[in-house]
């Protein structure tokens, strides 16, 4: 990284993660994402992806690990309460708490890309971050950092019941509350083939309860009936 000023890096390591990086080289990397480096080829070398992969498998098993000693609960309600709490969604949210934004390294489309896209990156770039912590502070460490973002989220999680497939729970709310099963349609879409955005609005009788974009339709219902769920619930 030569050439390239440390000090936002190092007093992030500092005063946000509480930690000191004896390779501040390695925090670097987590928050480089690939788009960076391809733009970047003669000054930068490596993109935080082996992070990401080495930082998810410490998120699951920290994540298993706390459920299995503190819950009795069957495997098949484990499952999905861990992938509530390592989704896209609660991962890119945590990133986002932490402040990665302004240090993350990426190129100019990637900044100016979707909402969905910047999601993703904030979510690999903590997967990547816990990958570099693991390295530099070991698993203890690792494990404080995930708890104090990702952990701590279990108790709304169980609280909304958005660990539940959202377009089940929604068809059990809507058809209990108002008597009628959720329709989605496409609002509009965007984009070229290869990259579109899709936008649907999930309608119980006439009334739209909920919008939701993502690069499919299933996605994008699945986020219309988020919505539609904490619609309900603000009732």
């Amino acid at each position: 990284m030569s050439g390239m000023d440390l000090t936002p890096y190092r007093e992030f390591a500092r005063d946000v993660l509480g930690l000191e990086f004896e390779n501040i080289d390695t925090l670097v990397t987590a928050l480089t994402h690939r788009s960076y480096v391809n733009e970047h080829k003669k000054s930068a070398h490596e993109h935080n992806e082996r992070l990401e992969f080495l930082g998810d498998a410490v998120l699951e098993l920290v994540t298993t690990d706390y459920l299995y000693k503190n819950y009795k609960e069957p495997e098949g309600i484990l499952t999905s309460w861990r992938a509530a709490l390592v989704r896209t969604e609660s991962i890119g949210a945590a990133g986002e708490q932490v402040g990665y934004g302004p240090l993350i390294r990426m190129s100019k489309g990637e900044k100016n890309g979707t909402e969905r896209a910047h999601l993703q990156i904030l979510a690999n770039a903590f997967e990547a971050v816990t990958g570099a912590i693991y390295l530099e502070h070991g698993f203890e460490a690792a494990s404080a950092f995930i708890h104090k973002y990702i952990i701590v989220k279990l108790d709304d999680i169980l609280k909304e019941g958005s660990w539940r497939d959202p377009k089940s729970h929604l068809q059990e709310v809507s058809q209990r509350v108002d008597g009628h099963t959720p329709v989605y349609k496409v609002l509009h879409e965007e984009g070229p083939d290869h990259d579109k955005v899709f936008t649907l609005g999930v309608f119980v009788g006439e009334n739209l309860m909920g919008e939701g974009s993502g690069p499919s339709k299933q996605v994008a219902q699945q986020e219309a009936a988020r919505a539609a769920l904490l619609k309900y619930n603000a009732r």
